[in-house]
């Protein structure tokens, strides 16, 4: 049997600290706040709006989304209607958007969701590719990201042609110690974790686990020399 790790898999958030009301890997934390303050300085308020998530929570939406409960959207951002799709066409189409539980890099603590505070509010934000392109009110913000975020240690993993995830121009992640975890993912942990739980067509999701983990899990851009 497979040994599981449980903070791998979004079963433990002991290994995380509070910063502002977030979990977070202690030393994401203390990069976030030097990249916070070095924003700051150039006008950008880089904000958090989604930090860790418990294998739980991702369980929620996940299954929200699987029995019609939530939107889900085309890569588009439109809404689809899934009332004649297979439980197979479902399964792909909530994977344009929403991890499956436990192979979120949200369950590290390393990853974060990050919007410009001082041009649009937690509560207007849609978190969608034309907010953060040239006329969005987090333009300025992916613009410096991508000239500063390296400083840091930080990076964008989902990037079109490069990630079997959509592009995700708000996701941050800090990649001196998130790859590390990467390495130590596990598809027959994952598994284990799986069929244990309650999510919506696990049956359906099992048999392709493996496969479903090299394009979601492990095929990401690759880190910044």
């Amino acid at each position: 049997m497979p040994i599981v790790s449980p903070h791998l898999y979004g079963l433990s958030s002991s290994h995380l600290v509070d910063y502002t009301g977030h979990l977070l890997e202690q030393q994401t934390a203390m990069a976030f706040e030097k990249m916070r303050i070095a924003a700051k300085v150039d006008g950008i308020d880089i904000a958090i709006c989604s930090a860790y998530r418990s294998f739980e929570r991702q369980q929620s939406i996940w299954n929200a989304k699987a029995n019609g409960k939530r939107v889900i959207l085309d890569k588009h951002s439109q809404p689809i209607d899934i009332s004649t799709k297979t439980a197979t066409e479902i399964i792909d189409l909530i994977l344009i958007w929403s991890a499956l539980p436990g192979t979120s890099r949200h369950h590290w603590g390393t990853d974060i969701d990050i919007f410009d505070a001082k041009q649009i509010s937690k509560q207007e934000l849609q978190l969608i590719s034309p907010e953060y392109q040239q006329n969005g009110p987090c333009f300025a913000l992916s613009q410096w990201l991508a000239t500063n975020a390296q400083l840091f240690g930080f990076y964008l993993p989902f990037q079109t042609g490069f990630s079997g995830v959509t592009a995700e121009p708000w996701h941050l992640s800090y990649y001196p110690v998130a790859q590390g975890y990467l390495d130590n993912f596990n598809v027959e942990s994952l598994r284990e974790v799986l069929d244990k739980s309650a999510v919506v067509n696990k049956a359906s999701i099992l048999p392709k686990l493996i496969s479903l983990t090299q394009e979601y899990v492990y095929r990401i851009a690759p880190i910044p020399l």
